[in-house]
């Protein structure tokens, strides 16, 4: 990981989870968690090329796709500003890729959503670390 993307805080395409292997992969073998709204599934891979995100929302839960996209939005937003934590711990880490399904029933606001984000990745290295 480069210098210039810790500072700048972004999320590119590269830290995006899009692959259809991985993610059935991730789904397939991985190892979850769940900490209100989010249920957190992780898996460390080598095919992976750094630390990759995938935010999920249920079309069942949340019928407009603009509430959906708009919790997607937020997901992503508090991890793009909160993922400095794992990158710091990447050497013990090693690849990664992580999926956040969101599972509460109504729409939450920013402030919880990153509140819950953060203690989800604090979790999530604990777990890896750990091992």
């Amino acid at each position: 990981m480069s210098e210039s993307t810790t500072l700048k805080n972004t999320f590119p395409k590269s830290e995006r989870l899009h692959s259809k292997k991985l993610i059935q992969e991730l789904f397939d073998k991985g190892s979850s968690f769940y900490l209100y709204p989010f249920k957190v599934i992780y898996l460390k891979s080598e095919d992976a090329e750094q630390i990759q995100m995938l935010a999920s929302v249920s079309k069942r839960k949340f019928k407009s796709a603009v509430t959906r996209n708009t919790l997607k939005r937020r997901i992503k937003e508090a991890y793009r500003l909160n993922k400095t934590s794992l990158f710091e711990h990447n050497s013990q880490i090693g690849n990664l890729l992580i999926a956040y399904i969101y599972t509460g029933k109504e729409v939450s606001d920013y402030q919880f959503i990153e509140k819950k984000l953060k203690k989800s990745i604090d979790r999530l290295i604990k777990e890896l670390v750990s091992k």
